[in-house]
């Protein structure tokens, strides 16, 4: 799941300031699990912002919805009648679920309230790890499940480095030596061995450095024939 945080509540009234009718919308998948951006934050910022307007005298409007997805155009279209007479929409999204709305309402400024942060998972109520760093070119079978990229704070592919003592990161103790966890995984998994394959130097190509990453499912493209068919049937 994708985790953010809320912008904090000053520079978002910074950013949109100079607008009056005002749409905040939220997300019900991975935002509202993080307990950023799902119905209940959306209501709650847009207290923040009506009192705030109120305080002022800003003269805001402000009105809310929360979509199933953001990340999907099927789902953001269903802003259509929301989005009419707003010159502003804060998208408690992620950065993904901002875009998408920004494409589709290319003429209403899209500001986001959140900060996308990684990808990762809850470990406790309201405490989110990161557990994958995108890099396109999965090595978790070699590595006991644990991401190498995305765990070690140096993201090296044959660890542990010099600075892991009794299982922690040098770079502070509560933070867990990844390779070190790699290793207790791989024994309870009966393959230590592993830890004796040298991973090669990576290919970065398949990562970010080659531009926005792009995934196609041909079987699952549909043809304009099936297009223009969908589209009837709305």
């Amino acid at each position: 799941m994708i985790i953010g945080e809320q912008k904090k509540l000053k520079e978002l009234i910074d950013i949109i300031e100079g607008h009056r009718e005002i749409l905040v919308v939220g997300c019900r998948s991975c935002v509202a699990i993080c307990l950023a951006g799902g119905e209940k934050e959306v209501g709650v910022l847009s207290e923040a912002l009506r009192l705030h307007s109120d305080l002022r005298s800003k003269g805001w409007d402000i009105s809310e919805e929360t979509l199933e997805r953001a990340c999907e155009k099927e789902f953001v279209a269903q802003l259509e009648q929301a989005i009419i007479g707003k010159d502003c929409i804060i998208s408690l999204a992620c950065g993904v679920g901002a875009q998408v709305v920004q494409e589709m309402y290319p003429d209403i400024r899209v500001v986001p309230g959140l900060n996308t942060s990684n990808m990762g998972a809850p470990e406790e109520h309201g405490i989110y790890l990161e557990k994958c760093g995108g890099c396109g070119d999965c090595v978790l079978h070699l590595t006991g499940g644990i991401c190498p990229v995305a765990r070690c704070s140096k993201s090296l592919m044959n660890g542990p480095c010099g600075g892991s003592q009794g299982g922690r990161c040098e770079i502070g103790p509560d933070v867990p030596c990844a390779w070190d966890q790699i290793y207790n995984s791989l024994e309870r998994l009966g393959r230590p061995d592993l830890m004796d394959v040298p991973i090669p130097p990576r290919d970065w190509r398949p990562s970010r450095s080659g531009g926005p990453r792009k995934v196609v499912r041909k079987e699952a493209v549909l043809t304009d024939e099936e297009k223009r068919a969908k589209g009837a049937s709305r």
